[in-house]
């Protein structure tokens, strides 16, 4: 009797186990379907798209839909750490030629409206992210404005410097022009007391420099000093070049990394205004393309494949991978994608 109980129990089990996984399996079936159907297939062809247009609110705060030939100004955030996060110069140059296709081609765009707060990132991308919006304003003849609400240092005032104008919000800070490479740190006295020994093989004069587990030699560092001070270099050209206000012997001498607010950046001549809101920013610059009564559009590109985005292996969702990681940042503390990477970063 019990026997037979517990088999009816077993059944019992796996048909309702074997309904629920059937479930489940008909309705992620139904999402691949649905996300091949909509994956960004275009009707010339077979291209793959990342992003889809989103409506925001013009400069009186509405939102409509509007035909398909109305003018766009398009909104790109720089929001985050240069270089994480999908905020980087590869992502950006995908952004910027969608912005010619699908809805917006025929040049529909007309401006972009460019919202910083950000304490910088890589060098790499910083760089990258400027020389694109530098080429894609002078190949389609499209003015740029960047309102800085929040934070605009290092790598993000490297990128402000690709508009044409920057206005501010009272309250934001900028500046910080400056490179920095991630500390290093030597372990060897602590490996010497402790009785540990390593080794490490190379080849190539200078390719094991810095190496953490052994005595460092005097001007170890030398090369590392001379592409920093290549980038600084650079950084400097580039802020002055298109910030024809900043004085470049008070900025290297004077002004250096420091970082300041809205009212003095401007009087250094980093931004064209503060106690500036966005909706004046974006007002200002429909006014600058020669758009009259708000008769425009803001759009923002957002992440389009978000079925692979969930389940791909690269998902940055770990609960679907099946791993949750628990990590403890100190204040000030370098992301670890950052390390050993030079950087136009100012560290809060």
């Amino acid at each position: 009797m019990n026997e037979s109980i517990f088999r009816s129990f077993l059944r019992s089990f796996f048909i309702r186990f074997g309904t629920i996984l059937g479930l489940i399996l008909g309705i992620l079936l139904a999402f691949m379907l649905i996300g091949s159907f909509f994956g960004g297939k275009d009707d010339e062809g077979k291209i793959n798209y990342t992003y889809s247009p989103t409506i925001r609110a013009n400069a009186l705060g509405e939102r409509k839909v509007l035909t398909d030939t109305t003018p766009v100004i398009l909104k790109i955030n720089l929001q985050g750490t240069i270089g994480l996060n999908d905020l980087d110069r590869h992502k950006t140059r995908e952004l910027l030629i969608e912005s010619r296709e699908k809805t917006l081609k025929n040049d529909r765009v007309k401006g972009i409206i460019l919202c910083i707060d950000t304490p910088g990132g890589t060098v790499t991308d910083a760089d990258g992210i400027y020389l694109l919006l530098k080429e894609y304003k002078e190949r389609y003849n499209t003015p740029i404005y960047a309102y800085v609400d929040g934070l605009c240092a290092s790598g993000g005032m490297y990128v402000a410097c690709a508009a044409d104008k920057i206005y501010a919000s009272e309250s934001s800070i900028v500046g910080s022009i400056g490179v920095m490479l991630s500390t290093a740190m030597n372990f060897s006295k602590v490996m010497d007391k402790i009785g540990i020994d390593s080794l490490t093989l190379s080849a190539g004069k200078g390719k094991d420099e810095l190496n953490p587990f052994r005595p460092w030699k005097p001007n170890e560092s030398d090369n590392y000093q001379l592409l920093i001070n290549d980038f600084y270099e650079s950084f400097v050209d580039v802020v002055t070049s298109n910030r024809p206000n900043v004085n470049k012997e008070k900025l290297v001498a004077d002004y250096g990394a420091n970082i300041f607010t809205a009212a003095k950046a401007k009087e250094i001549g980093f931004i064209d205004e503060s106690g500036f809101s966005y909706n004046q920013t974006l007002s200002l610059l429909a006014n600058d393309i020669g758009i009259e009564d708000n008769k425009y559009q803001v759009i923002e590109l957002k992440e389009d494949n978000w079925f692979n985005a969930l389940f791909s292996a690269q998902s940055k969702n770990s609960l679907l991978k099946g791993e949750v990681k628990h990590t403890l940042q100190l204040q000030g503390e370098l992301d670890p994608k950052l390390a050993n990477q030079f950087l136009y970063l100012k560290q809060m």
